[in-house]
């Protein structure tokens, strides 16, 4: 079974403890939480401050996902905030060793997330670090569109990848998931999906993810 990590971005920011209360109570394995500074991405989502109130009601483990620049900033506040996995872009990273071994550091699993432009080699000096790595199957940014059919094929050369480097790393995709989406993405080697607008605009978000979890 896959892990569906749903995406908080697309819950109602009215009824944040509802929604977290909703999720605790659900099957999803993880909480995905997308932060977005409007300078790597064109958007801004939320801050810390909506992290905190998110964390105060979690029984689940936070699966950050950081598409901002210079995501190293962050990571003495996530950690003080309880974050399980942290996601930073190779894009954003100048020095990506540095990055991935400082959340290692500070207690958390450091994961790295690609673009859809970005090639998976990239990785292949620092996939053995990694617990998991992310490919976006969307442009990152905004919740809503349209799933990448190429990332089928990048999810297998990533597999790959992992396998003949010896890493343990979780493949995990963002982006246009959805239940007939997510059940290619995982006879391709997907482990983690996230999902937000198949979850929360679904008639029953449980039901959902029941489905999500069941492919």
């Amino acid at each position: 079974m896959p892990l569906i990590s749903p995406s908080l971005l697309s819950m109602d920011f009215a009824h944040v403890e509802r929604d977290v209360v909703m999720l605790n109570n659900s099957q999803a394995d993880w909480l995905h939480l997308d932060i977005m500074d409007g300078v790597f991405v064109p958007n801004i989502s939320f801050g810390f401050p909506v992290v905190e109130a998110i964390a105060r009601y979690a029984r689940k483990p936070l699966d950050v996902h950081l598409m901002t620049i210079h995501p190293e900033k962050y990571v003495a506040e996530l950690q003080r905030l309880g974050a399980y996995v942290v996601n930073v872009h190779y894009e954003a990273c100048v020095h990506l060793h540095r990055t991935v071994h400082l959340i290692k550091d500070a207690g958390m699993q450091a994961a790295v997330t690609l673009n859809p432009h970005t090639p998976v080699n990239v990785l292949e000096d620092i996939v053995g670090d990694l617990y998991a790595v992310m490919l976006m199957s969307v442009n990152p940014g905004f919740g809503g569109q349209q799933f990448i059919p190429h990332t089928l094929e990048k999810t297998k050369r990533l597999k790959r990848l992992i396998q003949e480097s010896g890493s343990k790393a979780l493949i995990e995709i963002d982006g246009g998931v959805n239940r007939t989406t997510g059940r290619a993405l995982v006879d391709s080697g997907a482990d983690v999906l996230v999902a937000g607008s198949a979850v929360f605009r679904a008639p029953s978000p449980e039901e959902e993810i029941n489905a999500l979890k069941a492919l």
